[in-house]
């Protein structure tokens, strides 16, 4: 079995199956490039992290799915069948889930720079909870409050920045004072400001129910001492908001965690994730009834990928390319956004054999980073064979563009 293959994705006969069909028989059938998506491998991917998440006697977990990593309608279907609620990053995506079938008050907006436009639109919203990523927000959400829904109770969270962050890249850490490469970290309110940002929320006529934080996106094994002490942080800032008499009963730890990319990659140790924070739990004593994660690439990441077609191999300067009918732009960006991303390719004709080869895939955009892997070690590609870029369900469609203009792939779910 090859360090990839899951329920869905299947070596048989020597060659690539996508749940019990061919991959290339579904490129034929479909077109390519194409998105194919797995319902089965999403609901046990759900299965699982409610088996490391386990009810305890400290309180119940609720995962939030952080609907950025995949608006597909059918897959958002399979994850509130499952009882998944939303992360919402957007009014667009509050509405998303409203029309999907969520209840409001299964929906978290955790917006950032947000405009009064943004919380009209979700305020008008019954039961969705805000997450207050600024204590300067206030000044708005008071505004449109008192403007059109004075008496309306609104429940609110506060993201704090815990001062500390991780990320499998610069630009996937979401709390701190400052990235590695030296970015300002704008998410969350400062460790000395949350606090203030409550009382000043509940003066408004908020609601503060929880405390959020979200340290950055693809851990691996080597942020897990980070990811710990800012568990211990969270702890410490909750019991300091209890103590002062605020009725705290969500403790949102965020996302962070997610699918194996690579055979090399260290995997972030997500049972003993939960063992530690149900730990702290238990030693604080704190009154909280849920605890909270947000999930998004780890529920949906490896029941996704892309399958494109080889157009001609080109041969330049010892470099052997594999030229294929889609760009990184329109299908799957993250390789050209991220440095450090990469999304292992194989050859649906035979994924595997005892004479692989170093090829480059590039796309079909003009712009030198339009490279979906360099030199990936693959079976000799021929023109007409189907290539399928695995991990293709988190971050790909979502943020795929009609740059060149374009299309954006088609996308099915099986």
């Amino acid at each position: 079995m090859l360090w990839w293959e899951n329920s869905f994705l299947k070596v048989k006969d020597g060659r690539l199956h996508l749940g019990e069909r061919l991959a290339g028989n579904i490129a034929e059938e479909h077109g390519t490039p194409l998105f194919v998506y797995s319902r089965e491998q999403v609901r046990q991917n759900i299965k699982a992290l409610k088996e490391v998440f386990a009810p305890s006697s400290l309180c119940e977990t609720q995962i939030f799915y952080a609907m950025k990593a995949n608006f597909n309608t059918d897959l958002l279907k399979t994850l509130k069948a499952e009882g998944t609620w939303i992360d919402a990053v957007s009014p667009g995506e509050v509405e998303k889930a409203l029309e999907i079938g969520f209840a409001g008050d299964e929906i978290l907006f955790t917006g950032t720079s947000v405009s009064t436009s943004d919380l009209e639109r979700v305020f008008s919203h019954t039961g969705v909870i805000v997450n207050i990523d600024a204590e300067e927000q206030l000044e708005l959400m008071r505004e449109v409050k008192d403007t059109a829904y004075k008496n309306k109770e609104i429940p609110v969270m506060i993201r704090w920045n815990p001062g500390i962050g991780s990320g499998f890249s610069p630009k996937t850490i979401t709390a701190g004072r400052m990235t590695p490469d030296g970015t300002p970290i704008k998410f969350g309110v400062e460790e000395k400001r949350v606090i203030p940002t409550l009382e000043k929320a509940l003066s408004f006529g908020f609601i503060p129910i929880g405390l959020h934080q979200h340290l950055g996106s693809g851990w691996t094994n080597k942020d897990f001492n980070d990811v710990k002490i800012a568990v211990g942080k969270m702890i410490q800032q909750a019991s300091r908001l209890i103590e002062l008499g605020l009725q705290l009963r969500i403790l949102d730890f965020g996302g962070g965690f997610g699918p194996r990319y690579s055979e090399s990659q260290d995997m972030f140790p997500l049972i003993a994730y939960a063992e530690y924070i149900f730990e702290q739990l238990a030693q604080s004593e704190l009154p909280i009834k849920t605890l909270a994660v947000e999930p998004g690439k780890y529920l949906v990441g490896d029941a996704g990928v892309l399958l494109l077609r080889v157009e001609y191999i080109k041969k330049s300067y010892g470099n052997i390319f594999a030229c294929v009918n889609g760009g990184t732009f329109n299908t799957i960006p993250r390789p050209a956004i991220y440095t450090q991303a990469h999304h292992h390719i194989v050859n649906c004709r035979k994924p595997h054999s005892e004479s692989m080869v170093r090829v480059t895939v590039p796309g079909n955009l003009c712009e030198t980073g339009d490279v979906f892997r360099k030199e990936v070690l693959m079976t000799m590609p021929e023109r007409g064979d189907v290539l399928a870029l695995l991990c293709a369900g988190a971050y790909c469609r979502s943020m795929a563009s009609t740059f060149n203009l374009r299309d954006i792939p088609l996308e099915i779910v099986i």
